[in-house]
């Protein structure tokens, strides 16, 4: 779960980490009393969970109260990155002398925390790695060791950072890898770190991503992830427990898993085009197969169903009762085809033929979706898969 700027923002600035004078508006009145406060000029910075906001357009300097009257109308009407842009964060405009990146994420090969710190911040840290390999220094931390502060200071030498910032930088370090720490963060990342021109260290941007696995686990207060998924259906989906991914397109698609499900989709926009992704992961009953259904059907004008679920760990011959008692409960009447193959797949073969699924038997998916194409015929394919924005 990736918060917004403003969650991030005050976080670090309850584990001391210097960040900017800033307020959450939603309207240009709030955002004028706001400013008038902070003092012009200021930086608008739309919040909406994506990177790459300035270049998109949603990032706006205001140096005065008519600018900003156009500058917060025209944020909140927009859309950065297909996100629409409900709230705008008003922040100081503080005197930047030199831009720094800080950042931590979990090492994929490892699987241990990576600090990483570089000279050049503001800008992409995959860019600077590439073209200036020598501006980036990382060190790994070894979790039965722990973090402690020299390994900080070691870092920064090596980037060739000033005796005289050494410490103030070594300090946000280690508040940095506590907060992810706490947060079983992902990633936790500052970018820019900004050194002042008084000579002080400042984060003007924050990002921080959690592991959603982790969110039972964690005592400290965190916003609900449901809340803001914008899609209904996401939203829908993440409720019931399931992945879920609104696609324009009328086939509706339920798989057993993420790789199942990708394959399937693939397969379909050969000849057809998918309504959605939907994985229901290790944990089929009938009552989440009906909900699934329930979910798949909110897409209007759907042409066809195709179910492709595998019985391992997955009792796929209770999934099978969960969609037929939807298709009876609602009547419903157009094309389910199912695949479903493993563990009791006989049993689940009777119980999808006796509510009227056309079962295939057959390994190959390809097949299956060739029996749902000649059920609904190819319909209109030129919009293509694209996400619907709701």
């Amino acid at each position: 779960m990736r918060l917004h700027e403003y969650e991030a923002l005050d976080i670090f600035e309850q584990n001391r980490i210097p960040v900017p004078r800033r307020e959450l508006v939603s309207d240009i009145h709030e955002a004028l009393r706001v400013a008038a406060e902070i003092g012009y000029p200021v930086i608008l910075k739309a919040q909406v969970l994506v990177g790459g906001r300035g270049l998109a357009g949603g990032i706006r300097t205001v140096e005065n109260p008519d600018q900003m009257e156009e500058a917060v109308d025209e944020l909140l009407m927009r859309e950065v990155k297909g996100m629409p842009v409900r709230k705008v964060l008003v922040c100081e405009k503080v005197d930047i002398a030199r831009e720094l990146y800080l950042g931590m994420t979990i090492d994929g090969y490892s699987g241990k925390p990576v600090i990483v710190a570089s000279t050049e911040g503001g800008v992409l840290i995959e860019e600077t790695a590439k073209a200036m390999p020598e501006k980036i220094a990382a060190i790994h931390i070894e979790p039965s060791f722990g973090y402690y502060p020299y390994q900080a200071r070691g870092l920064l030498r090596m980037l060739g950072i000033e005796q005289k910032m050494i410490t103030a930088w070594s300090d946000i370090i280690g508040q940095l890898y506590h907060i992810a720490i706490r947060y079983e963060a992902l990633i936790a990342e500052i970018n820019p770190l900004v050194v002042l021109s008084n000579g002080g260290l400042m984060a003007v941007d924050a990002v921080l991503e959690v592991d959603d696995s982790a969110l039972s686990r964690i005592r400290f207060p965190l916003p609900d992830r449901v809340d803001r998924i914008e899609n209904p259906l996401e939203r829908r989906g993440r409720e019931i427990g399931v992945t879920y991914v609104d696609l324009d397109g009328d086939i509706g698609l339920i798989s057993s898993g993420a790789g199942l499900g990708m394959a399937s989709m693939d397969i379909i926009g050969q000849k057809m085009k998918p309504a959605n992704f939907l994985e229901t992961g290790g944990g089929i009953t009938a009552d989440l197969l009906y909900r699934c259904m329930e979910l798949i059907m909110m897409k209007p004008n759907l042409r066809g169903i195709f179910i492709n679920v595998y019985g391992g760990i997955n009792p796929i011959h209770e999934g099978a009762k969960g969609v037929i008692r939807y298709m009876q409960e609602h009547n419903l009447r157009i094309p389910v085809v199912a695949k479903a193959l493993g563990n009791r797949q006989e049993e689940t073969w009777e119980i999808f033929k006796s509510g009227g699924v056309h079962v295939v038997t057959e390994a190959a998916t390809e097949k299956a979706v060739e029996v749902l194409y000649k059920l609904v015929g190819p319909g209109d394919k030129k919009a293509g898969r694209k996400a619907n924005k709701k």
